[in-house]
């Protein structure tokens, strides 16, 4: 069997590893083409700082006399570490919230407390029926699709936007910053409660889930139409370098970095560093290192020369799996068995997929005047794949 050489993206380091990557007859691929769209959006000039001083202003008004003027996701890791202290140097009145799935390392939990204690801001922990949750994650492990950490994902969402409901606030802070995260291909983590119910009625030992948040359409549309709560993202006004603002934290708060993105969970840092590559070919780094690339921050040769390197090492990966295995009470047989089956995607699955493109039009739309999550479309579409210049 003659394998099929990878292509490479000429300007970022994304290959064809990635599904439904398209290339301009300059090589140039469309993750690259919609970081362009978004520095066109979101420029660092004095346009862009005066509309970012604008959204606070509206968050300090939309707030004025409650106790909370804005719902702050906090995990312990840079991006929302940073954001958390912004609000608080913006003069904001922000509630952290916390989702407890049973993976934290005590590394993210003690970075919360610090800087927390530090800023003197309230913290909102939702601690996940575990249970429920381990039984939840073993089904999507079952399901053998790359979207393996979204019912995590999705049930973030689900409790920043229902306690911001619940507090009557309108806006939610996201650590997002395109500048540094990039772009998730659609292929490698889809995410739609209708999916996470088809995975689970499918694989979970009760069909049906009875505590775990999910993030339906129908609960979406009721936080963004009804409650009109919104979404700012203030990495993507600034000139954010996660590196950089790690350091500062450390030396102003005493705050520790977790060793790579998302790492402060313990259950991320193993499917990253061991299942997605092992067993979906997926290097994540790809995508990071893509949008520090294309930002100017490290150079497409140091970004290849990073890839060649274990994410963790070797000790490290046989310690996260020999602790996710217990901890998920799989025998070494059953995991095995789990990295052997054919991948699969999303498609494979009943998800509300065909009718978000159906309504793509209109969610572009509410997207743009901030009524949805940018997330919405950004996860969903992408104006370039179908262009006819990609070949």
């Amino acid at each position: 069997m003659v394998l099929k050489k990878q292509k490479i993206c000429s300007r970022c380091i994304l290959d064809t590893t990635v599904p439904d990557i398209r290339f301009d007859e300059k090589g140039v691929c469309n993750y690259c083409k919609i970081h362009d769209d978004f520095e066109k959006k979101y420029p660092l000039n004095a346009e862009t700082e005066k509309n970012m001083a604008q959204l606070v202003e509206r968050i300090k008004k939309d707030g004025k006399n409650k106790k909370y003027d804005c719902i702050v996701g906090v995990s312990g890791g840079t991006d929302s570490t940073y954001c958390v202290y912004l609000t608080h140097k913006w003069g904001l009145r922000p509630l952290a919230v916390h989702l407890d799935n049973g993976w934290d390392s005590e590394l993210a939990v003690n970075n919360i407390k610090l800087i927390l204690s530090k800023l003197d801001i309230d913290l909102y922990t939702s601690v996940l029926n575990w249970e429920e949750f381990k039984d939840l994650q073993i089904a999507f492990l079952k399901a053998s699709v790359p979207d393996i950490e979204i019912p995590t994902d999705i049930a973030i969402y689900a409790i920043l936007y229902n306690t911001a409901a619940k507090y009557n606030v309108k806006w939610v802070v996201n650590g997002h910053s395109f500048r540094t995260e990039g772009t998730s291909p659609l292929r490698w983590t889809y995410m739609d409660g209708k999916y996470i119910e088809s995975v689970y009625k499918k694989f979970g030992k009760n069909k049906k889930l009875r505590t775990f948040p999910n993030l339906k359409i129908s609960n979406l549309l009721n936080y963004m139409f009804v409650k009109k709560i919104k979404e700012f993202r203030p990495l993507e006004y600034i000139n954010y370098d996660k590196q950089e603002m790690g350091k500062f934290l450390t030396k102003e708060f005493g705050w520790t970095p977790s060793g790579g993105i998302h790492y402060e969970s313990t259950y991320t840092r193993f499917l990253h560093s061991y299942i997605l590559i092992k067993k979906f070919n997926i290097d994540y780094r790809k995508v990071t290192l893509s949008a520090s690339v294309r930002s100017g921050k490290i150079t497409r040769d140091d970004a290849l020369n990073k890839l060649k390197i274990l994410p963790v090492s070797e000790n490290q990966i046989k310690e996260d799996m020999n602790y996710v295995i217990k901890k998920l009470n799989l025998s070494e047989k059953e995991f095995k068995d789990i990295m052997n089956e054919t991948p699969k995607s999303f498609l494979d699955y009943s998800t509300n997929y065909q009718t978000i493109r159906k309504l793509r039009i209109p969610i572009k739309l509410a997207c743009k005047f901030n009524l949805l999550p940018k997330i919405f479309y950004e996860k969903y579409f992408d104006d370039y794949a179908a262009k006819e210049e990609y070949k």
